[in-house]
């Protein structure tokens, strides 16, 4: 225990070893009176000769954070009178750390607010850190995604990951396992695009040896593989109606049977869904469950499109940078450049551009000429897709369904006769007739 100001009492400040987390007490006036070892060990000794207030020790700022352009959780906690909670990014030995804070008001004998105890727990699923494979950034929208992923971690919830596409959502998918209490358990990932009737049952569910012509081996499913731990279904909007009530019933009932069995098994796993849909024009529409819907959507998390994070994309920049080409280098006026650039890709297409920079550029450090070089061959490549000409296109259809048109009248309207002579399905041929 550390007593900073010298009109603390020890008995006061004692209190603070009762708590599991690095835990300061403080004055209404954002004066740091005490710390236990817990916060000494983590965060540093506070040096007490400089009657320190807490936005100077986590922040390094001149004026309380609510006035630096950040929530205050003192403030806030003195105007409700109630425990209160936020999410800052702190200064650590290690370096800017994200941090759940939380404070709890203590009221005096006359039932005013007296002192506050500062809670802070360091948060492992998001970094500022480039050479880390977490979540980066500092924006306030990409601390309100870590806030909540930091929430609704510890539970069972189930979670919908929301957002355009390239925005991470797999990422966050990742981090809401490794907040949970299965985090030491699998993490496995279900494909949803593409999935035919028999192999979403077999991918999710697994079959027996002999349950179907060239079943030679008994296949564990991904429900089962996920046993513990945390079943992440990418692209949930993309499974077909009638293969959502397999999903449906395996959510309601806890079970499943493998292909081949009559036997059901107990499923045990944390459901994480995401998806760059909207699921309720889809439900209005007729093509999701609505009850499907509410059973996934427990704890929506909504990812902010990187146009909406823009003074993140130095720091994501630099981070996937590391990982692609670590001897590589981005100046301040390149990262600026990518600040301005739109990315309709998000984090997905940034990856892409400094890909193509990287095996582009000639010296160590990146520059503006390059990008710029790299965000053309995209530009390039849509100049030519314009120069095919749809019209053409369109026109080849049209010669091509009026030699269809010939074979019916030929054939006295016999729709497989003429398919046949073409070469094609009937279904084929009705779907060309149509392209007219």
């Amino acid at each position: 225990m550390q007593i900073i100001a010298r009109d603390t009492t020890q008995d006061i400040a004692r209190m603070l070893e009762g708590y599991d987390c690095p835990a300061i007490l403080m004055s209404g006036e954002y004066r740091v009176l005490a710390a236990n070892d817990l916060y000494t060990s983590t965060f540093g000794a506070i040096d007490p000769d400089r009657t320190p207030h807490c936005y100077q020790v986590s922040h390094g700022y001149d004026r309380p954070c609510d006035q630096a352009g950040e929530s205050c959780p003192l403030t806030a906690c003195k105007e409700s009178g109630r425990k209160e909670r936020v999410l800052h990014i702190h200064n650590t030995p290690r370096g800017r750390e994200h941090v759940d804070v939380q404070m709890i008001p203590i009221k005096g004998d006359n039932g005013q607010l007296k002192y506050f105890i500062e809670l802070l727990k360091p948060i492992s699923t998001a970094s500022v850190d480039t050479t880390t494979s977490k979540m980066v950034g500092t924006s306030a929208a990409f601390n309100n995604v870590v806030d909540l992923i930091n929430r609704v971690g510890p539970s069972d919830a189930s979670v919908l990951l929301l957002g355009e596409s390239g925005t991470g959502k797999e990422l966050a998918a990742r981090a809401v396992h490794d907040a949970s209490n299965r985090h030491d358990k699998p993490f496995v990932t279900v494909e949803c695009s593409g999935l035919t009737d028999t192999l979403f049952e077999s991918e999710l569910f697994g079959h027996l040896k002999g349950a179907f012509t060239g079943a030679s081996y008994r296949k564990q499913g991904l429900v089962e593989a996920a046993q513990g731990g945390t079943l992440f279904l990418d692209e949930v909007g993309d499974i077909p109606l009638h293969l959502q009530v397999k999903l449906l019933r395996l959510i309601e009932s806890g079970t499943y049977r493998p292909i081949g069995s009559v036997q059901p098994q107990a499923a045990n796993f944390r459901l994480v869904c995401a998806t760059h849909k909207n699921l309720k024009t889809l439900v209005a529409e007729g093509q999701f469950r609505q009850d499907l819907y509410f059973r996934i959507n427990v704890f929506p998390i909504c990812l902010p499109a990187l146009r909406d994070r823009r003074e993140d994309i130095p720091l994501i920049a630099r981070a996937l940078l590391h990982k692609l080409h670590p001897q590589l280098t981005l100046n301040a006026k390149a990262e600026a450049w990518l600040q301005d650039h739109p990315f309709a890709g998000n984090i997905r297409e940034l990856r892409n551009v400094l890909e193509r920079a990287s095996l582009l550029e000639t010296d160590r450090t990146i520059s503006i000429a390059t990008l710029e070089r790299s965000v053309a061959a995209d530009r390039a490549c849509e100049r030519h897709h314009q120069q095919s000409d749809p019209t053409a296109q369109q026109g080849f259809k049209s010669l091509q369904a009026r030699h269809l048109e010939q074979l019916l009248q030929e054939h006295g309207g016999d729709k497989k006769a003429a398919a046949q002579a073409a070469g094609i399905s009937v279904r084929t041929l009705y779907r060309k007739l149509k392209e007219r």
